[in-house]
């Protein structure tokens, strides 16, 4: 069931996506607000369900496949990103936090840099 649940809500989330950014082809706006919206939205999303998932122990396991791994995977990783540096916070683990954004920020540009030439 959870393979399921991830495969739906992972299309949700990647229509979601793809909407939000056919919204914004349709403005003369330079910046990727696109991407910056769908970013937001899954961390929105990610938060507030991890928020609803303690008030509710029981709706823990069918939210976690669905719309933290499937539909918010499928919208943005970045908001699984965010949350595991939020944990390292939490842990109190500050300098690897750092890292962990400045080396996957500029290892994937650096990456398109060198690749898509």
């Amino acid at each position: 069931m959870s393979y399921l649940l991830v495969f739906i809500g992972g299309g949700l989330g990647s229509l979601l996506r793809f909407l939000i950014s056919f919204g914004f082809q349709k403005t003369n706006l330079s910046l990727p607000w696109a991407t910056f919206v769908a970013n937001i939205a899954a961390c929105l999303i990610f938060a507030t369900t991890l928020y609803l998932a303690q008030l509710k122990p029981s709706m823990n396991e069918t939210l976690r496949y669905l719309l933290l791994i499937g539909f918010c995977g499928g919208l943005s990783t970045f908001s699984t990103f965010s949350y595991e540096n939020y944990l390292l916070i939490k842990q109190g683990w500050y300098l690897f936090v750092v890292s962990n954004v400045l080396l996957t920020t500029i290892l994937c540009i650096s990456i398109f840099y060198w690749l898509a030439k």
